[in-house]
């Protein structure tokens, strides 16, 4: 007698699945990394994981949960390469006397990326799981593998030392490139003026564009056919120059929904006077949640 096959997740499932976690998969990696502008490329990395892995997925396994466990190892392997920091053990820990209080929403509202990436990567994780996306403590331990004491310790640590650290902790503006601002400048105002033949003498042949979330192309005749004609055919967007983590970009603003918060971004690279890589985040939203815009 042979046993049944374990079902696996069809495609459609899969997609599904992808689009109602993909912006908590960034809120996650946005903290661990201390960067919403790189944990985009964290999740993009996660999710071609995933394709990766869809005919080995079991539909009854927790999905979610491993999902959430590649974009966390991809995040520490982000951090040890870039501030060659130590992954903390969790069982060095005693489980506190006594529980503290969830951090609230307006002190998470109000802490920078940066000041969650001063924790220890085990603590600012807890944290993150727990008062951000608001995971048991039961749900954690199995993400992390840990047991549910050593994770209240290193939840405990880190809300306190994520509460000293907001009195201590000074956000410094880098400084501005002049150069850089003057042709962001004169690409916005080609785009604003709808003079998208203008705008092409700005791209590099070989540009490369990455709509997130959607497509990614090369060429500048491509992004001139496909991308520059989309927008034209819209009249939902007005576009200025912003700054968003020390990085100049172009804000987008929805002039439908008239908030005075921009809706999204777009993030140019530059070779010289020529744009080479363009990235936007139109239909990538969520990134706004975490975006630290002006910084």
């Amino acid at each position: 007698m042979t046993s049944s096959p374990i079902p696996t997740l069809t495609p459609t499932e899969f997609e599904a699945l992808i689009n109602d976690i993909r912006p908590n998969l960034h809120h996650y990696v946005a903290r661990m990394i201390g960067s919403a502008v790189d944990a985009e490329d964290v999740v993009q990395e996660t999710l071609v994981k995933a394709h990766e892995s869809l005919a080995s997925l079991n539909s009854g396994a927790n999905v979610r949960g491993w999902l959430f466990r590649v974009a966390h190892n991809l995040a520490i392997d982000q951090l040890r390469r870039n501030t060659n920091q130590s992954l903390e053990l969790l069982d060095e820990y005693q489980e506190p006397a006594v529980s503290d209080q969830p951090l609230e929403e307006k002190e998470l509202a109000s802490f920078a990326l940066s000041v969650f990436l001063k924790l220890a990567p085990k603590q600012r994780s807890c944290v993150i799981l727990k008062d951000v996306l608001g995971y048991s403590l039961a749900e954690i331990s199995e993400l992390l593998n840990g047991t549910v004491p050593e994770i209240k310790a290193a939840l405990h640590r880190g809300r306190t030392r994520l509460r000293q650290l907001s009195k201590s902790i000074e956000i410094s503006a880098p400084p501005l490139d002049e150069n850089e601002l003057e042709l962001l400048v004169r690409y916005v105002d080609r785009f604003n003026a709808r003079d998208f033949d203008a705008l092409r003498t700005m791209l590099l042949e070989d540009v490369r564009l990455d709509l997130v979330g959607q497509v990614k192309t090369v060429g500048a005749s491509e992004l001139n056919n496909r991308y520059f004609y989309a927008y034209s055919r819209q009249n939902n967007w007005r576009l200025v120059v912003g700054k968003i983590e020390g990085h100049l970009v172009v804000l987008g603003y929805d002039t439908v929904e008239q908030s005075p918060q921009p809706a999204y971004f777009i993030l140019l690279t530059w070779n010289e006077s020529k744009v080479s890589h363009i990235r936007d985040y139109r239909y990538a939203r969520y990134i706004m949640r975490d975006a630290q815009i002006g910084v």
